[in-house]
């Protein structure tokens, strides 16, 4: 996530909104992005009920944590670009780039 607080930039020039969602509870999201010191962009809490919203991504892992992933929605709310990773790795920011690039 501090990356692409790092890379802000370029994703505001793309007229893009960067989210971060997790399916911990909002005290606990909170908590980590202080531990950070702290993010420009809005982190959400997907707790409750737990990990609808990543359900419905299809991203929710059986114990109850949702993958590494990358979605970019268009302006009508059409998701146009899908990156899952291991839980460890970090998504290419370079691909995102390009999928924000096609939408223009």
């Amino acid at each position: 996530m501090p990356s692409y607080e790092e890379d802000l930039s370029e994703f505001e020039r793309r007229n893009a909104q960067v989210l971060g969602i997790s399916t911990d509870p909002v005290p606990s999201v909170e908590a980590w992005a202080k531990s950070l010191g702290g993010l420009s962009y809005p982190l959400l809490s997907d707790f409750w009920p737990h990990g609808l919203v990543s359900v419905r991504y299809g991203i929710l892992r059986e114990g109850g944590i949702a993958e590494r992933a990358i979605f970019v929605v268009d302006k009508q709310g059409v998701v146009r670009y899908v990156d899952v990773h291991d839980i460890g790795e970090q998504p290419p920011t370079d691909k995102i780039m390009e999928a924000l690039d096609r939408l223009r």
